[in-house]
């Protein structure tokens, strides 16, 4: 519990704490992550989800990210959302910059999400760029219309950073790092270039970083505050330890 405690010191101190998440903190929602023991890439070629695969074989790929939608849309916030929602609430997270397109956040009450890789909730037209809600692409791809099409002809695709694509948010992410004096990083790998620079950026400037992963990371040794148990649990305990600091 201690580390707990120490966690819990740091973001009551904090006057600008960021969150930064990936793919874990979704795993107990039933999303599996991408890289761990049971991870996504470990099943699939990553090949999958590229803008190459995407050009060369939209049946393809729209084959295994239509299966990947359902998935999602059919998830629901767990407890560790819940409570990064709450410290939000609480002022003590300014900002939530997350890897993650499942939407889970928002769902659990998060105000200010920053989606660096996009978002499953939405899709577009490769040609015109006209928007649409992917369930109704869901919904061309169910009365087998595969590659889903817009009505002037382009190929619809997610709304999503796919790999071989640049992050265009990683401007406006490292924008608040660079103010944040604290940053909790939550069931990322921090592996994935450029989005663990969030992390650092905070740590170079002098904050303080709280790592929760139940796997090593890359910035281990230089995080304040490592806690590898599950972040469904520990993230609630923070939370409350936090209500009961600011009751007594």
């Amino acid at each position: 519990m201690e580390s707990v405690e120490y966690a819990v010191d740091l973001l009551l101190t904090s006057t600008y704490g960021i969150a930064f998440t990936g793919a874990g903190i979704s795993t107990a929602s039933g999303i599996p992550d991408f890289r761990g023991p049971n991870g996504i890439w470990k099943k699939y070629p990553q090949e999958l989800s590229s803008i190459e695969y995407f050009n060369r074989d939209p049946k393809g790929f729209w084959d295994f990210y239509s299966t990947r939608m359902r998935s999602l849309f059919n998830s629901n916030p767990n407890p560790a959302h819940i409570a990064l929602a709450e410290l939000e609430k609480l002022g003590l997270i300014k900002a939530i910059i997350t890897q993650n397109i499942d939407g889970l956040h928002q769902k659990a009450g998060s105000q200010n999400v920053i989606e660096l890789h996009g978002t499953m909730k939405k899709s577009y037209c490769n040609s015109c760029y006209k928007e649409f809600d992917s369930q109704e692409v869901l919904n061309k791809i169910d009365k087998g219309e595969n590659p889903p099409k817009c009505e002037c002809g382009g190929i619809i695709r997610p709304y999503v950073v796919l790999f071989g694509e640049p992050v265009t948010k990683i401007l406006e992410a490292e924008k608040i790092a660079m103010e944040a004096d604290l940053v909790l990083a939550i069931g990322s790998s921090l592996t994935v270039y450029p989005a663990n620079l969030i992390p650092q950026i905070v740590k170079e400037r002098g904050g303080k970083l709280i790592i929760l992963n139940n796997e090593e990371t890359p910035l281990d040794s230089i995080a304040d505050v490592i806690i590898s148990d599950p972040v469904e649990i520990v993230l609630p305990k923070i939370v409350n330890k936090i209500k009961e600091r600011i009751t007594n």
